[in-house]
């Protein structure tokens, strides 16, 4: 590959890293866990869709950043849920209904996190594991 041209290897000049293989990836992890809770219909994977169409700006304006996408977008869809319809995904371990976060808010391996007791819950796509 030369000049940041994709070559026919699938390598986008984002150091080595497919920039839509990343996003796919992350898609599906959202994906994933909406299926689990149970809330994965059409208007709502068109929100996940939009939160993909706006990271891969984001992603091609700082190409270090990929490996974050799989956070940034489960959180652009758990805020894009909330000012539809409400808190998701649901704590499953605690009484009273507070949604999980992502953590890190910025960086690899997003997981879901109940602040109240500051545990992990899931990895960010295995909410139904």
């Amino acid at each position: 590959m030369e000049d940041g041209v994709e070559g026919r290897d699938g390598v986008d000049g984002m150091g080595g890293v497919d920039l839509e293989a990343a996003l796919h990836a992350a898609r599906a992890l959202v994906l994933a866990d909406l299926s689990a809770r149970g809330v994965a219909d059409a208007e709502v994977v068109s929100l996940v869709e939009d939160a993909v169409a706006q990271r891969r700006w984001w992603v091609q304006q700082w190409p270090e950043g990929v490996g974050f996408v799989a956070g940034l977008i489960a959180q652009d869809v758990q805020d894009a849920l909330l000012e539809r319809y409400g808190r998701w995904p649901l704590c499953p371990r605690c009484e009273e209904p507070h949604a999980l976060a992502v953590e890190p808010e910025l960086g690899p391996d997003p997981h879901w996190v109940c602040e109240s007791r500051g545990t992990v819950v899931a990895p960010v796509g295995r909410l139904g594991a």
